[in-house]
């Protein structure tokens, strides 16, 4: 391997093409040590740098019979290892907002899914409860709540007194709140 440190890089592209593996290697011992330390100054990262180098050396070898073009080596390799920190910068700040958007999602608090889940176990929840009322204050709160009816328009309706229907909803409100308050003792989801 000591006689290919005599050639020219142009030589060695030539002998890299014809898959001479004494000529890669010959390059990659003469250009590792500034291609790190380039990559490691704009990245501050050493496996960063490292893996750069890596992925670069890997594909001059899978493209070595397409490097006869390259005219000077080391300013193609600078290149290479200056558009590879650049991609992997971009990538960076690509990761840095979505987890910056990620973040502030979870902030916000919006967990709209387990709102959802929580509001229609609560809703089940109140509905078997208001099932479980005795049957006329059951109907008057049915009246009251889900009909939207004035206590006036249920003691016209059922032939009861205004503070009767007043009574029975006070009530099945209180009946309802200390049987929630008792399920989510046991159940804090609710």
């Amino acid at each position: 391997m000591s006689s290919f440190r005599q050639h020219s890089d142009p030589e060695l592209i030539a002998l890299i093409a014809k898959d001479n593996e004494f000529a890669f290697a010959e390059i990659y011992e003469r250009y590792k040590g500034v291609l790190y330390l380039h990559a490691y100054r704009m990245l501050g990262d050493e496996d960063e740098a490292k893996d750069i180098l890596q992925e670069l050396f890997t594909a001059l070898w899978v493209r070595r019979k397409e490097l006869n073009f390259i005219s000077a080596l080391s300013a193609y390799l600078y290149q290479a290892v200056r558009n590879r920190v650049l991609d992997v910068i971009a990538r960076k700040k690509t990761e840095e907002k979505y987890i910056d958007s990620l973040s502030q999602f979870i902030a916000s608090g919006e967990y709209i899914t387990d709102h959802k889940v929580r509001e229609n176990e609560l809703r089940s929840i109140i509905e078997s409860e208001v099932a479980r009322l005795p049957a006329k204050m059951k109907e008057i709160f049915e009246l009251s709540r889900e009909e939207n009816l004035s206590y006036k328009e249920i003691a016209d309706a059922l032939n009861i007194s205004d503070k009767t229907v007043k009574k029975q909803v006070s009530n099945a409100l209180k009946i309802l709140r200390q049987r929630i308050e008792m399920i989510a003792v046991y159940f804090p989801f609710v």
